[in-house]
């Protein structure tokens, strides 16, 4: 394989989780956050809204950026204006987001499988899926470990027009970095979203720990196995 750059998932893969329980976990912090500011909404219906800006950033188009996505279907969902819900939101992202923590299961070995491939002269990238603003991600590296620095880029809400399994928001990757797909390798854990890569001639590794596939699609993958397997598969590459 004649792979010179490595794009890494960060929820499951390099930070280990499950994403329902870690999605249960936080979303009712996001509500308090605003009823601490004094804004009255129904935590349930608040949440159902917020599912609804995930699910327009899924299915973007890529005519706006997934932050715009997002926010066009929170307008009515808060009395107040979307700068104003988006400062909340950012601030509870950069401080209180930090406990969300607790629903993830970190693990050394993420550090050094990165660490190991940078040493090697591979250039990373992570390719997290672009639903959450920079700050939120920044934070989530940091609980996995590692450190923004240790990647080339990282994908954010804020200049991502597509979002996982939609295969244009690897393309977009690719060709805004102009990497040569046959030159990559994505590691991730998410069967339907990560291994659509393969369409664009990208290899990947499926990591198996915390392997998703809530749709019980059929594996197609050139390379599987645990974290520890994947570390060991690096350091030999």
């Amino acid at each position: 394989m004649s792979v010179k750059h490595i794009l890494f998932d960060l929820d499951g893969t390099l930070l280990p989780m499950n994403q329902e329980q870690f999605v249960s976990f936080y979303m009712p912090l996001l509500a308090k956050a605003y009823i601490a500011r004094g804004i009255q909404l129904d935590p349930k219906e608040f949440i159902g809204k917020v599912w609804q800006g995930y699910k327009a950033m899924v299915k973007n188009d890529g005519s706006r950026t997934n932050r715009e996505a997002f926010w066009s279907h929170m307008e009515d969902a808060l009395p107040i204006s979307v700068k104003e819900a988006e400062e909340i939101a950012l601030d509870f992202y950069g401080n209180g987001f930090n406990e969300a923590m607790k629903a993830t299961m970190p693990t050394e070995i993420a550090d050094k499988v990165v660490k190991s491939a940078k040493k090697k002269g591979y250039s990373v990238y992570l390719a997290t899926n672009p639903v959450f603003p920079q700050c939120a991600t920044f934070n989530r590296i940091r609980w996995a470990g590692l450190q923004k620095e240790d990647f080339e880029a990282i994908t954010t809400y804020e200049d991502n027009r597509y979002c996982k399994p939609d295969v244009r928001y690897f393309k977009e990757l690719l060709d805004r970095y102009e990497l040569n797909p046959e030159e990559c390798l994505m590691v991730g854990n998410d069967v339907g979203e990560d291994l659509v890569v393969r369409e664009l001639g990208v290899q990947t590794y499926l990591v198996t720990d915390t392997m998703e596939n809530p749709m019980n699609l059929a594996i197609e993958t050139d390379y599987q196995g645990t974290m520890e397997e994947l570390l060991k598969f690096v350091e030999e590459l």
